[in-house]
């Protein structure tokens, strides 16, 4: 049997549920929809709003060929196979079809270039979906051939009018009695997303077989801790899982931070949120003890995406292994907010006028750049001088922690400063 979430699929846009920004009367998307004319664009929204679906009721509505691709599991050659598709379906048919391509910002650049010339031509309408920033993750050719359309979790009313139609329409469940008692932790649980909703109803029906049911915040709670234990990548789990992955860095654990990765790889993670996290724990946790892991923690979310999937995975392997073994210190991360609650207490006191730019006569007259030494034109490159306001000239917020490569560091500094930074 299918999923209730597959049972209950909208085939017309007026059964739509959520997004009237969008698919409203007079929204720009429905106009676009109801006038037949519609060109490439890409739906950009966390999990579950409807996404798919929406691209599904367009190609009904205007009755065009419709071929789907998934960028977690296709290639360069996926893609070349259905365009060649729509070449031969075009000739046959003076509809353009859709190209309807999931989780688009999964695709490298590569396999995002092989779109551009099909777009171009007319070959098919490209609609993408993404749960990440096009900006970030759409290489600009093809993001300057689309519209993008942004979808927004749905509120409460929508999640009550999807249950209720659920309820009301689906084979299996209208022929139960069900009654919502409590809707809270249904809707705390679904978070915005219809998918989770439909999943967590099928839960709990499925999990009383015979009788009336009467679901509560109780309920749902109990049946979601026995059953709800797959990775989710937007709930609790999912912040829990990059917690530990984290934490095991941090904590020095290689073995412990392979596991965490391959669980989230397993589950499905988006490759590109896990690198992100690396590069953040390379400059939280490792910082100056190893500038080198920065470095290659940003080379890890580069390579991810000219190499793509599943082989990135290797690369993520490499980086978290790295940053593992790698000797800590967090003292640049305690400096930055050490000065940023110092800022915050003392306010904006005025640059000195040494330091200041001088572009022009008027700013040299007065007095801005007077008396800066230009550090280069002395021995070690270095001569004292007051780089921070009068008022504020003995405050410190670098404090040099114990690893080798920092020491190193302290040793070189505290020679220039005669011992300022010393602990």
């Amino acid at each position: 049997m299918k999923p209730l979430a597959e049972r209950i699929r909208p085939r017309k846009i007026d059964e739509y549920i959520g997004q009237t920004h969008l698919v409203g009367e007079g929204a720009i998307l429905r106009q676009m929809i109801d006038s037949g004319k519609v060109s490439s664009f890409i739906l950009w929204g966390p999990p579950g709003v409807g996404k798919t679906t929406l691209a599904q009721i367009i190609s009904e509505k205007l009755d065009r060929p419709f071929y789907t691709l998934s960028a977690v599991t296709s290639g360069v050659k996926d893609v070349r196979e259905v365009i060649e598709k729509a070449k031969k379906t075009h000739f046959f048919n003076d509809k353009i079809p859709i190209l309807f391509i999931d989780e688009i910002h999964r695709f490298s650049k590569s396999q995002q270039d092989s779109l551009l010339g099909a777009i171009e031509k007319g070959i098919f309408i490209l609609i993408g979906a993404t749960t990440e920033n096009p900006s970030f993750e759409i290489i600009t050719p093809l993001l300057s051939r689309c519209q993008v359309f942004v979808l927004k979790s749905l509120e409460k009313d929508n999640l009550r009018q999807l249950l209720n139609r659920a309820l009301t329409y689906d084979s299996e469940l209208k022929n139960r009695k069900i009654t919502i008692k409590e809707e809270n932790a249904l809707f705390r649980y679904s978070g915005g997303d219809a998918r989770k909703l439909l999943n967590i109803i099928e839960i709990v029906v499925n999990s009383i077989p015979n009788g009336d049911i009467e679901i509560t915040d109780k309920i749902i709670e109990a049946k979601l801790q026995q059953n709800f234990s797959d990775y989710d990548k937007n709930g609790e789990l999912h912040y829990d899982i990059i917690s530990a992955f984290i934490k095991s860095i941090r904590g020095s654990d290689p073995d412990a931070a392979i596991y965490w990765l391959a669980r989230m790889i397993a589950g499905g993670e988006d490759p590109k949120f896990i690198a992100r996290r690396l590069i953040i724990s390379a400059a939280e946790d490792i910082g100056l003890a190893n500038p080198n892991a920065l470095l290659l923690a940003n080379s890890c979310f580069d390579a991810l995406q000219k190499i793509g999937w599943p082989e990135g995975r290797i690369i993520l392997a490499e980086t978290t292994i790295y940053l593992a073994a790698s000797q800590k210190s967090n003292s640049a991360y305690l400096a930055i907010d050490k000065a940023l609650e110092f800022v915050n207490k003392t306010g904006n006191i005025p640059v000195p006028l040494s330091l200041r730019n001088a572009p022009t006569y008027l700013m040299k007259e007065l007095g801005y750049g007077e008396d800066y030494k230009y550090s280069h034109d002395y021995k070690n490159h270095f001569t004292k001088q007051d780089f921070l306001p009068k008022e504020i000239k003995d405050a410190r917020f670098w404090e040099i922690q114990g690893s080798p490569q920092e020491k190193k560091m302290g040793e070189w500094i505290n020679f220039l400063w005669e011992d300022r930074y010393k602990q």
